[in-house]
C-alpha cells in the first residue's frame, strides 16, 4: 500500500525542504512519550523525563493524545517558521473551528475524510468525547476543554509548548538547527540539480515518484496505511527531523498542503526493508507448518530429509515451503558435499519481533 500525492503540473519550486521547530518539538515529545519506539533516543529520553519538573511532566501527560500515538496535524506545519515562536504565531492565526478540526484529525477523527468540525456538528463532537474518553479521564477533560472553550484552551496550550522550549527544547533545538538546515539544503540542491526522483531517493527509502505518464505525476509514500491527495495548488513541504525514526510521517488533510516529515539519522542498525519484503515475511511466517519448521531451523542447519522426518510430511512438501521461506529473505542456505543445509537467519526474524522469535527457541 501507498499514500499517493497527486503532483501533476506543479511546478519544483512549490515542492520545499524546511526544518520546522514546531514539528521538532511535537516529534520531541513523541519520543518522551513512546521511548520504546526510538531505541537509538533513550538516553536523551531518559534525561529530558527525569529533568521535567512535575506539573509540566503532568500537563505533558494531558495533552499528550496530541504526539503519543500520532502526530496532530497542528504540529506539522504546512509553511514553517524560522523559529518556534513564529510557528506558534501562525497557529493562533488558525480559526477555532479549523484549529479543533486539526487536532482531532488523527485522534478522535477518520483520517483524512473531510469531516465537520466538532464544535459545529453535534455527532462529531460526541465521536471525540468518546474517543478521548476511551484515552483516559486526563485526555478527556482535555477534550471537553477544548470543545466548550477552545480560545481559553488554545492559550493554555500555548503556554505549555513555550515551557516544554524553556525547559527542554531551546538547547535541543540549538544543537540540531544547523543539521537539520544543512540537510533542508542538500535535498534542495539535489531537487534543484537533478530532480525529484533524486531528492526523493536521498529522502527516504519509502519516497518515490512515477513518471509522467499522460502528463499525470505522484509521489509515493510506502507504508500500510493508504490515502490520497493532491498538492494542486498547495504544493508540498518536507520537514527534517533528528527525532523521528523510524517513523515517516505524511498529513494530507482535505484542502490543506501535504507535509512530509522525515527522519535524517537512525541508530546504527542495517537498512529497513521494503514493505512488500516485510509482507511477504510476516505471510511465510503465518503458515503453521513453516512455524514447525522454524523451530528446528533456528536450532541450526537441516537437511530437506531431516525437516521431513521430523514433521512427518514428505520431502517435496518441505521444499515448497522452504522455496518461500527462501523467496521471503528468512533462510541461509549451503552445500555439504551432497547435502544441502537450510537454516532460519535470526538477525532477519529478530527484527520482525523479538516475541516470534522468543517463540521458536523457547
Amino acid at each position: 500500500m501507498a499514500n499517493v500525492i497527486d503532483i501533476t503540473g506543479l511546478p519544483p519550486e512549490r515542492i520545499v525542504f524546511s526544518p520546522s521547530p514546531l514539528a521538532e518539538l511535537g516529534a520531541a515529545l513523541h519520543v518522551l512519550s513512546e521511548p520504546g519506539h526510538h531505541p537509538g533516543l533513550h538516553g536523551w529520553a531518559t534525561a529530558t523525563a527525569s529533568g521535567l519538573k512535575p506539573d509540566l511532566a503532568d500537563r505533558l501527560h494531558e495533552a499528550d493524545f496530541l504526539w503519543r500515538s500520532s502526530r496532530s496535524d497542528l504540529l506539522l506545519p504546512a509553511e514553517p517558521g524560522a523559529t518556534l515562536a513564529e510557528d506558534l504565531d501562525a497557529l493562533d492565526r488558525i480559526d477555532d473551528e479549523t484549529f479543533v478540526a486539526a487536532a482531532f484529525e488523527i485522534a478522535c477523527s477518520s483520517y483524512g475524510q473531510p469531516v465537520p468540525s466538532p464544535l459545529v456538528d453535534a455527532g462529531e463532537r460526541a465521536r471525540a468525547r468518546e474517543m478521548a474518553s476511551a484515552r483516559g479521564p486526563k485526555q478527556a477533560a482535555f477534550v471537553n476543554r477544548m470543545l466548550e472553550d477552545p480560545d481559553g484552551l488554545r492559550i493554555w496550550l500555548r503556554r505549555l509548548l513555550e515551557d516544554c522550549d524553556r525547559a527542554f527544547f531551546a538547547d535541543t533545538w540549538q544543537r540540531v538547527r544547523i543539521q537539520l538546515a544543512a540537510d533542508a539544503r542538500h535535498k534542495a540542491e539535489l531537487l534543484r540539480h537533478k530532480g525529484l526522483g533524486e531528492a526523493l531517493a536521498a529522502t527516504s527509502a519509502a519516497l518515490s515518484v512515477t513518471p509522467d505518464e499522460g502528463g499525470v505525476r505522484r509521489i509515493l509514500v510506502d507504508k500500510l496505511a493508504g490515502g490520497e491527495t493532491t498538492a494542486a495548488g498547495h504544493g508540498v513541504t518536507l520537514i527534517p527531523t533528528t527525532f523521528g525514526w523510524p517513523h515517516l510521517l505524511v498529513v494530507y488533510a482535505p484542502g490543506r498542503r501535504p507535509v512530509i516529515q522525515y527522519p535524517i539519522a537512525a541508530p546504527d542498525l542495517p537498512p529497513p526493508a521494503a514493505l512488500e519484503l516485510v509482507q511477504r515475511r510476516m505471510e511465510a511466517l503465518a503458515h503453521p507448518m513453516r512455524m514447525r519448521l522454524c523451530r528446528s531451523l533456528a536450532r541450526g542447519p537441516h537437511t530437506t530429509g531431516e525437516l521431513a522426518d521430523g514433521c512427518g510430511i514428505t520431502p517435496p512438501e518441505v521444499s515448497r515451503h522452504i522455496a518461500v521461506m527462501k523467496k521471503a529473505g528468512l533462510l541461509t542456505t549451503r552445500r555439504r558435499g551432497r547435502y544441502v543445509l537450510h537454516q532460519l537467519e535470526l538477525s532477519t526474524v529478530a527484527r520482525l519481533g523479538s516475541d516470534f522469535l522468543e517463540s521458536v527457541l523457547r
